[in-house]
């Protein structure tokens, strides 16, 4: 068995792991992308959460108005994941800083980590 692979993978069958992971974007196309990529079957389909329109490299629209329609949902994806680990000690984030998924929604979900998970 691999040693400590259970720490960003869940093992979803014999040999077979399920990274656990949360992709957000406002918008579908890139995650469309990933879905339709040989890697996308990796990822649990339920993880991957996206708007209809995009922020438009706004960060009051990826923080105020269309991440914030979005947030909820995110935030119950990010608490499932982390109800599935034996002994969560943190999350690890790795996000675009540009534009308004990456800065407005990214602000957002950090504050409400940091609530939910201080």
């Amino acid at each position: 068995k691999l040693s400590k692979v259970d720490v960003y993978f869940r093992e979803t069958g014999e040999r077979r792991y399920t990274p656990r992971a949360t992709l957000v974007d406002l918008e579908p196309g890139t995650l469309d992308v990933i879905k339709a990529s040989d890697m996308g079957k990796l990822f649990k389909p339920d993880n991957f959460v996206f708007g209809a329109s995009g922020a438009g490299n706004n960060w009051a629209k990826g923080h105020y108005t269309e991440g914030a329609e979005l947030i909820d949902e995110v935030v119950d994806v990010v608490r499932k994941e982390m109800e599935g680990c034996d002994c969560p000690q943190g999350l690890q984030i790795t996000q675009s800083l540009g534009g308004g998924t990456g800065s407005g929604l990214g602000t957002l979900l950090l504050i409400k980590i940091r609530a939910n998970y201080p």
